[in-house]
């Protein structure tokens, strides 16, 4: 634990010299509270971790509402990176200290897409206002991010691959 000294002097000529002095000393002259060391390297690998992250952040305020995205699919393919709204559950995510240190720019959509490494649908599911309604809860949000992070798109592409496989000679056998 990193100690935060606050003082209550108030007059330029009452503080103290610049010196090294055992935490003991400082005691007697200043409030002293521990406060918890900031994350030297706070690496979060891959699109689970990030959204897990994203995903602990809304569940700190679980009823907090947050103003969707005004109807993604009627924005031109070419603009729709840019867009962004005030107090979206994306502008609280680039707020965030330990998300920004890994890479995430700012709060739109195109940047959210990249970071997370959403698909496009997957992020008009989850931030668009034709799905969700013009305001979302943190708390379900939180919940879709986690269904998101649990997913593992190769398996989908593994599975869809099998079926094809097996309806390969069905269809041949139709068309024949």
């Amino acid at each position: 634990m990193v100690p935060a000294v606050r003082t209550g002097l108030q007059r330029i000529d009452e503080v103290p010299s610049m010196e090294h002095q055992p935490l003991r000393h400082i005691r007697d002259i200043a409030d002293i509270e521990t406060v918890p060391p900031l994350l030297e390297d706070p690496l979060l690998e891959g699109r689970r971790a990030r959204l897990e992250r994203f995903a602990e952040i809304l569940d700190r305020e679980p009823e907090r509402s947050f103003l969707t995205l005004e109807e993604i699919e009627f924005v031109p393919r070419g603009m729709r990176a840019g867009i962004r709204a005030d107090n979206s559950p994306l502008a609280l995510a680039a707020a965030d200290p330990v998300l920004r240190a890994n890479g995430l720019v700012d709060d739109t959509f195109g940047e959210a897409r990249r970071f997370f490494g959403l698909s496009t649908g997957e992020a008009h599911h989850l931030l668009c206002s034709c799905v969700n309604g013009r305001t979302v809860k943190a708390g379900p949000t939180a919940k879709r991010l986690r269904r998101l992070a649990a997913r593992r798109p190769g398996l989908w592409l593994a599975y869809a691959c099998a079926t094809g496989l097996v309806a390969l000679p069905g269809t041949l056998l139709l068309l024949g």
